[in-house]
């Protein structure tokens, strides 16, 4: 047992920091006529399926190991996505915690035809790293680069908070990133 304490404590103390950018995935779809409601327009639930894979699949290039997914944040749709359309979905670790990770996802459409991209929507997931056992196992820092990456990185702490305040896994007085927005003394 202490073997295997200390074994885990090496494996955690001499991992990586990872870049944001070293978890970027790109998925593209094309929306085809079963993706589509009687409006002609891609099913959110169709979109939302793309989107857990696209930020499973950047939550695993950032820890090596296998996911679950843990939450969605809220999803809202700016632009509907029109059949024949192409759906771009752009997804990277925001930020890392203990064994989770926050992915950030930005959706867009393109009218192939017509040649214009635009915004459809963007969430949060969390993810779980798991070990070989299925228990949640840690996972590197994240370092952000850019300025975008750095504002991600800095209101990841104040979802993750709000997060399991709904979740009934925080209280809301334990939440000190959420206070400071409401407590300018």
């Amino acid at each position: 047992m202490t073997k295997m304490c200390f074994n885990n404590f090496v494996q955690i103390f001499f991992m990586e920091t990872k870049k944001a950018a070293d978890s970027l995935v790109i998925m593209t779809e094309l929306v085809l006529p079963n993706d589509t409601n009687t409006f002609g327009n891609l099913m959110g639930g169709r979109l939302m399926y793309w989107m857990d894979i696209a930020a499973a699949l950047a939550a695993m290039k950032h820890c090596g190991a296998p996911v679950v997914t843990a939450s969605v944040d809220n999803i809202s749709f700016e632009a509907p996505i029109k059949i024949g359309n192409v759906v771009h979905i752009e997804a990277k670790v925001s930020r890392a915690f203990n064994t989770s990770m926050e992915v950030h996802l930005a959706v867009w459409g393109e009218d192939a035809i017509h040649q214009y991209k635009y915004k459809s929507n963007e969430a949060y997931y969390t993810f779980v790293a798991l070990d070989p056992n299925g228990k949640p196992r840690h996972v590197p820092e994240m370092t952000p680069e850019t300025d975008g990456e750095k504002k991600l990185f800095d209101g990841a702490l104040r979802r993750r908070q709000l997060r399991l305040i709904l979740g009934g896994k925080m209280k809301a007085d334990e939440a000190t990133e959420l206070k400071a927005l409401f407590n300018r003394e």
